[in-house]
């Protein structure tokens, strides 16, 4: 079995994990939840941008805290409305074609996403992806602790879950292939035999130089 991994904040779609918690902050019942949420996240920016440069491992693990109190339910059903109104506008014009053509040529797409489930999940799905592997919430009596699953899926977390899962499938990672546009994701890109860089960041396009790696855009296409 060959595989197609894909990450996707960057790589197939304009939209990130501070954009789609705002889209839920902003409608939270409750106009003080509303207010509060959305006040955090706007004065919280320039923290939030420092923290991800440091280490996006413990950007996840400290930004997703915000989510603690939303309703499991109403953050499932609130999804839809997520795709529809923020990613769908943000999907690169090149990343279905990406995909398509992976697949036509044998390779199992699988999105690898340090997103959480519930909120990139309709996504995946319009993107042609039946397999995802993306943080999950914990819930407690239907509502966000604001902890997630481990391991979490950013950096090394990423590669302990496509190793896990190639391990499972019987994956052929030497003839397997992995896009992402972030530096942080270098792990990821290493651990198959065909990675790429798409659409990448300073650092990785140096690196992707270095190594010989393919560089592809989806966006502006």
């Amino acid at each position: 079995m060959r595989v197609a991994f894909y990450d996707f904040d960057g790589t197939l779609v304009g939209s990130n994990v501070v954009t789609r918690y705002f889209f839920f902050a902003r409608r939270a019942p409750g106009w003080f939840d509303r207010v509060r949420r959305s006040t955090i996240v706007v004065g919280g920016l320039p923290y939030w941008l420092w923290l991800d440069g440091r280490s996006r491992l413990l950007f996840n693990e400290i930004f997703y805290r915000e989510y603690r109190g939303l309703s499991e339910a109403w953050l499932r059903e609130t999804a839809e409305r997520l795709y529809d109104e923020e990613i769908r506008p943000s999907v690169y014009a090149g990343s279905r074609e990406l995909v398509d053509s992976d697949r036509k040529e044998g390779f199992e797409p699988v999105l690898v996403t340090g997103g959480l489930d519930f909120a990139v999940g309709p996504a995946a799905k319009k993107l042609g992806f039946e397999t995802m592997l993306a943080n999950r919430m914990i819930f407690r009596d239907g509502m966000a602790t604001g902890e997630l699953e481990r391991p979490l899926l950013a950096e090394a977390g990423k590669v302990e879950a496509m190793e896990e899962f190639c391990r499972r499938y019987n994956v052929d990672t030497a003839a397997s292939k992995a896009y992402s546009d972030s530096y942080s994701d270098a792990p990821m890109l290493e651990c198959v035999g065909r990675p790429a860089a798409v659409n990448p960041d300073r650092r990785l396009k140096a690196l992707a130089a270095e190594r010989g790696w393919p560089v592809l855009r989806t966006k502006g296409r």
